[in-house]
């Protein structure tokens, strides 16, 4: 199964929607269920939901990287797994404000293997001089990227369903690097565990960045830098909860409203009792290098 859909980021508004206060249990269910989940775009969950962001700002960061100085700057960019193509444009239009002279790199690619994203992403990037290129995101496929050795100066990420390591580090140059947020172990599982019941441990640590990381030395890449982070969530609707899974689809896989119904109303019956369904996310920041 393809996971093209990744989570990206709440509003970091506090305070809930007035309006969703006024809806049934089935009212919101059919909100949250009717909402398009391609890119992205999480300006639905205003008022809805929040995530705090990490501390380090990866957009903003990623833009000071390709903004920075004749001669530090990467002048060809591979953004893999790139959504909507969202990130990486603001990340470009940041990026040529603060440039010395405005410009872009050389080449900038993104790679997405959803369709609507695909789509999206195309859009986007073509108006800022970039490429979408379909590859699949199956990681039981292990598709090779289509590009030749040491083709990218940095190769970039927000939120891969899996890092395949040796591709990366193939497609660097020699002194490239690979910047990128991940999602960490145990992310949000207070809502997985929620309708999936108690997890595994292997499953909890899935993502973890110490794993990760010996992933990445095996491929032959140096740590630069690597940070992780714990996050709070809050969910203020019951169309939230439907949307978020709806979304980030590896959350609860094969989610449907029909399938978990009991789940949902006790989740909205609780929300109503108790007020905000408080999760936690995990993310990791790597800086890599190719020696």
């Amino acid at each position: 199964m393809s996971h093209g859909r990744r989570s990206g980021r709440f509003s970091v508004s506090s305070f809930p929607s007035s309006r969703s206060s006024s809806l049934s249990f089935d009212e919101l269910v059919a909100e949250g269920a009717a909402v398009p989940t391609e890119g992205w775009d999480f300006s639905w969950f205003d008022g809805r939901a929040t995530e705090a962001r990490p501390s380090w700002g990866y957009a903003r960061a990623l833009a000071a990287r390709l903004g920075a100085e004749p001669g530090a700057a990467a002048r060809t960019v591979l953004d893999v797994q790139t959504g909507g193509g969202e990130v990486l444009s603001l990340a470009l239009d940041a990026a040529r404000r603060v440039a010395p002279d405005g410009r872009r790199p050389a080449l900038v690619v993104a790679t997405e293997g959803w369709v609507p994203n695909a789509v999206k992403a195309a859009g986007l990037l073509r108006a800022r001089g970039g490429c979408v290129v379909a590859v699949s995101e199956d990681a039981s496929a292990r598709t090779a990227f289509p590009f030749a050795d040491g083709a990218f100066d940095l190769v970039v990420s927000r939120h891969p369903v899996e890092a395949h390591w040796r591709e990366i580090a193939r497609v660097l140059r020699p002194g490239g690097g690979y910047f990128a947020q991940h999602v960490g172990p145990g992310s949000a599982y207070e809502l997985v565990e929620h309708f999936l019941g108690p997890q595994s441990d292997e499953q909890r640590n899935a993502r973890h960045p110490e794993r990760e990381r010996r992933e990445a030395e095996a491929a032959g890449l140096e740590i630069v830098d690597l940070r992780a982070e714990r996050l709070r969530m809050e969910f203020y609707d019951i169309a939230a909860v439907v949307h978020f899974l709806r979304k980030v689809i590896w959350m609860v896989p094969g989610f449907t409203v029909e399938a978990y119904l009991p789940q949902l109303r006790a989740l909205h019956e609780r929300i109503l009792a108790e007020g905000a369904f408080v999760a936690h996310s995990s993310r990791h920041l790597f800086d890599l290098r190719k020696p």
